[in-house]
């Protein structure tokens, strides 16, 4: 495999929750698997989340409680892409779909293509996202 386009080119990291294995030690992950975890981890952090980098993550959280409407869509679909751009350079964000199902108003699935830089393979992330979570 092309050094450059190999997993290690695309990093290593600790896998998500972070646990230990059999026999103790921390899970890694490497090559496309770390950047998918990557790209998770950016759009289910919230803004202010994180104490020592408030602004990692993603503004989509500050949204939650708005109405379910083609302007929420849009900006959920730019807080997303913008977060993406900021904070994972491996990867060209191709298009971020948000779309609300005909019988769950306070819920959306947000697309999420992408496509890693070294390597030219392209992903697809679907995020269900709860809108007034725990509303009858």
């Amino acid at each position: 495999m092309n050094e450059i386009a190999g997993p290690s080119f695309l990093g290593q990291g600790w896998r998500f929750p972070v646990k230990p294995d059999a026999t103790g030690r921390l899970q890694y992950v490497a090559g496309d698997e770390a950047v998918r975890e990557s790209v998770w981890l950016i759009v289910t952090t919230a803004q202010r989340e994180r104490v020592m980098r408030e602004e990692f993550g993603c503004g989509v959280y500050d949204l939650a409680f708005d109405a379910n409407t083609a302007a929420l869509h849009g900006l959920v679909q730019e807080n997303i892409r913008a977060a993406l751009t900021r904070w994972e350079p491996r990867i060209d964000v191709l298009g971020v779909r948000a779309e609300a199902p005909p019988d769950q108003r306070n819920f959306l699935l947000i697309h999420i293509d992408y496509r890693i830089r070294a390597n030219n393979t392209v992903f697809n992330l679907v995020y269900p996202f709860y809108l007034l979570e725990g509303a009858v």
